[in-house]
């Protein structure tokens, strides 16, 4: 018997932020659920480049929009409905924060410190790559 290849999915997210009096914030946003801070990520549009998608990401998810930093801050995997996901992220500066984007009623979003971030944040992958964002803005 011929054994299942597991494919595994491409995505890219982004960690949003800003700096207000000297300070950076991060901007999380919650599951669809409403249960957990997550930072803005999805799969990867054919025809697009990882750092592209993951703008686009910022924007349906998030309502902000910046330049990505095309350098990646690291990467992450995690199983979902028996499918493993691939996540590249990068950072985005923002620069625009709508109140009017595609899922403003599906998500909650709000600024934290990159420390309470860090602490609201439970997949730890995902704290990972936050503690690394820390130590890339110092």
């Amino acid at each position: 018997m011929a054994q299942k290849i597991k494919k595994r999915l491409q995505q890219s997210g982004v960690i949003p932020y800003r700096v207000q009096n000297g300070t950076t914030e991060v901007l999380l946003i919650t599951t669809r659920n409403q249960h957990n801070w997550v930072v803005p990520k999805g799969g990867i549009i054919d025809g697009m480049s990882a750092p592209d998608s993951a703008a686009k990401e910022a924007w349906e998810e998030a309502g902000v929009i910046g330049q990505v930093n095309p350098n990646q801050l690291g990467s992450y995997k995690y199983q979902k409905n028996g499918k493993t996901y691939h996540v590249e992220m990068f950072s985005l500066p923002v620069d625009i924060e709508s109140e009017e984007y595609p899922e403003v009623g599906q998500r909650i979003r709000q600024w934290v410190s990159l420390q309470e971030a860090v602490q609201q944040v439970k997949k730890p992958s995902l704290k990972r790559i936050l503690k690394q964002f820390v130590k890339y803005q110092l």
